[in-house]
């Protein structure tokens, strides 16, 4: 008699994105009302600059130097800004109804641009290389604002459900009793060499 238990088969992920016209029509409906809804202003901004016109207790500003910092501190190059911004509007929304943290957000940003100004003569969020701005954030990486952030992001970013499936992650498996018979041996995930 065998030890062995027998496996179920290895699941096989087709790779392969499907398009239908009924989901192209409506994602294209979607989008053109989306754009109708952006004034001409918005529009004409940069992505970042429009994005961090959505910080209204903050200020533009500070919501700007906020999303770059977002980026830097949890770098995802194939992540849009948009999730980041998710991740920052509660933290905003905090500061509305706390006015020290408020405080502790808008002078840590100023204290960030004015280092990044005593060292490379520019605001944080024009250093164009990544480097630079990563030499300033080691220099305030023990300080409460930047452990404030950081620490909201860890949650704020990485708990957001739209995220998961750009970093191929299925999500929670206890309630479908785990991952053992589930995918525990895929490696759908591992490029080929």
């Amino acid at each position: 008699m065998s030890n062995t238990t027998s496996r179920p088969p290895m699941r096989v992920v087709e790779k392969r994105i499907t398009f239908s016209r009924r989901g192209f029509l409506k994602g294209g409906g979607m989008a053109a009302l989306g754009v109708g809804a952006l004034s001409t202003a918005t529009l004409m901004l940069p992505a970042s600059e429009a994005l961090a016109a959505n910080f209204k207790v903050l200020g533009a500003s500070t919501g700007k130097t906020l999303l770059q910092l977002a980026r830097d501190i949890f770098p995802h190059d194939r992540i849009s800004d948009r999730y980041y911004l998710q991740a920052l509007e509660p933290l905003e929304a905090q500061a509305g109804q706390d006015e020290r943290l408020k405080t502790l957000l808008t002078e840590g940003v100023a204290a960030l641009d004015r280092l990044a100004k005593l060292r490379f003569k520019k605001a944080y969020t024009d250093l164009p290389k990544e480097s630079d701005r990563l030499t300033l954030l080691y220099v305030i990486e023990h300080g409460a604002f930047f452990q404030k952030v950081k620490g909201h992001l860890v949650t704020g970013f990485y708990d957001n459900k739209a995220v998961w499936q750009l970093f191929g992650y299925e999500g929670s498996s206890w309630e479908k009793g785990g991952y053992i018979n589930r995918g525990f041996d895929d490696i759908d995930w591992l490029d080929e060499a």
